[in-house]
């Protein structure tokens, strides 16, 4: 009895003073982020510096399996915040005693992976008997600890030590209390996001428009484990221009918005200084990812006044994901291009298609005659341009057939100039250095003079024809 008693006091005195080692694990990024199955090396949980056989009940029979039990509760807590993780987050195994696993022997066995709970988990199985090769070796207990792939889709994994108050049944290995805490890096990863974007003008009608012009970026995703903003600007105060004739300009970045689909970002005008879009702190959420789809705005004035000229508009946006103590960040740049293709429409609306002299009385002879026609003419261009006019013949025709009166007798001009040019199969300039203007009306001055008029008696009394083109040239 003194001998027992003895044992027991100096069990109890060494436990007295043992050191509890926490045991951490830093889980990746990159398996918290490609959500991969985390496998820690073989890590020490224990040490057994003297016992080499299982506890056995009377005569050699009934093992005490050693096990572990969570004294703080289901899940892993971060002292500094209200997050959690559950219990099955990790799960584990015994991987060695001194160097090599335990004998099974009869009835004996090692679990699979299993988690923390707050009642006994069993992490070996010992043999049915002393009988039956229960030894094992002093040394360190190695354990392998795992967190499935599912885990990392199914929880939000937020930065700081995630702990659990584990304990453990066999005096003899040490320590007997340890804390199992999981470590979560700090990080923001840009996961995808379009470092280019390409759009093309192809036709005027996009102008005509009154709706605000809309274009996406492409899905942005985050992977995160920190709360964070979405900041942005651009990289110069100014979009960048060049012509179609290649004549570089600017035009004011801030005439172009940001802003989402959804309601991840405010909508505000880009400027050359960083401004935070974000419309609520973008969160660390389960699966660790965000995502949103950036949008460039440009109302119908601003793209009809500064994006109407054909040619190439290119400015770069620059992105940060900073979180919101600023102590990470994570940069991206994406490149613009508008690409405004040339083009030119003119047009004749239906009530100014004909337009006809008519020689009915003497004083018309003598005196010739003018027609002005209103709006005659729409035309629109987004280059420098100049108007020109011609006829498809040189002389009239009669029924189809070619006529003695000259096509130049009849001049044509825009109302308004000084400049009336005889119609002839030749291009004609009627317009000078047009610059770009979008369903711009023109008043159109048809002349035959007196002396034109006067070489027209004595032509027979019928209907003479001639078709006029207008055409553009850009300059």
């Amino acid at each position: 009895m003194r001998f027992f008693l003895t044992g027991i006091y100096t069990l109890c005195f060494g436990s007295s003073v043992m050191k509890a080692q926490d045991i951490f694990l830093t889980i990746p990024e990159n398996n918290i982020y490609n959500r991969t199955e985390f496998t820690s090396v073989p890590t020490r949980v224990m040490s057994n510096p003297n016992r080499t056989n299982w506890i056995y009940g009377f005569l050699g029979f009934g093992p005490v399996a050693p096990a572990f039990t969570s004294t703080s509760g289901q899940n892993f807590t971060m002292p500094s915040s209200s997050a959690t993780l559950p219990a099955s987050v990790l799960t584990w195994q015994l991987e060695s005693m001194g160097g090599q696993l335990p004998g099974t022997g009869f009835s004996g066995y090692l679990p699979g992976f299993q988690s923390f709970s707050p009642s006994a988990v069993k992490w070996f199985e010992p043999p049915g008997s002393l009988l039956f090769g229960a030894a094992f070796n002093k040394g360190n207990i190695n354990f392998t600890f795992k967190i499935p792939a599912s885990q990392f889709s199914a929880n939000a994994f937020r930065a700081g030590n995630y702990s659990m108050d584990i304990a453990q049944n066999y005096n003899d290995f040490t320590p007997l209390n340890f804390k199992t805490i999981l470590v979560i890096p700090s990080s923001i990863r840009w996961v995808t996001n379009s470092l280019t974007k390409y759009i093309e003008i192809s036709s005027l009608n996009d102008y005509r428009g009154t709706g605000t012009k809309v274009w996406d970026l492409g899905n942005t995703e985050f992977a995160n484990t920190v709360d964070f903003n979405f900041w942005a600007k651009a990289a110069a105060a100014t979009v960048q221009f060049t012509s179609s004739k290649g004549v570089p300009a600017t035009r004011n970045i801030g005439s172009i918005k940001l802003g989402s689909t959804g309601s991840a970002l405010v909508t505000k005008s880009l400027s050359a200084a960083f401004q935070n879009f974000s419309a609520t702190d973008l969160n660390v959420a389960a699966g660790n990812r965000n995502n949103f789809i950036p949008e460039l705005y440009i109302s119908a004035d601003d793209f009809k006044n500064y994006f109407f000229e054909a040619g190439t508009y290119t400015f770069e946006l620059n992105f940060d994901a900073r979180s919101k103590d600023n102590q990470i960040n994570s940069f991206q740049n994406t490149a613009v291009q508008i690409k405004v293709l040339p083009r030119s429409e003119i047009t004749i609306p239906g009530s100014g298609k004909n337009v006809n002299f008519n020689f009915n009385t003497a004083a018309l002879y003598a005196n010739g005659q003018s027609q002005t026609i209103p709006n005659q003419i729409i035309l629109s261009n987004n280059e420098s341009f100049e108007l020109y006019v011609k006829s498809d013949e040189n002389y009239f025709k009669k029924g189809g057939l070619q006529t003695s009166i000259n096509s130049n007798i009849l001049q044509i001009g825009i109302d308004g100039s000084s400049v009336n040019v005889p119609l002839s199969k030749t291009p004609q300039k009627i317009l000078f250095n047009g610059t770009p203007v979008l369903d711009r009306q023109l008043n159109v001055k048809y002349t035959i003079s007196p002396a034109d008029a006067q070489g027209l008696v004595g032509k027979e009394n019928t209907t003479y024809s001639i078709n006029v083109y207008y055409s553009f040239t850009a300059i």
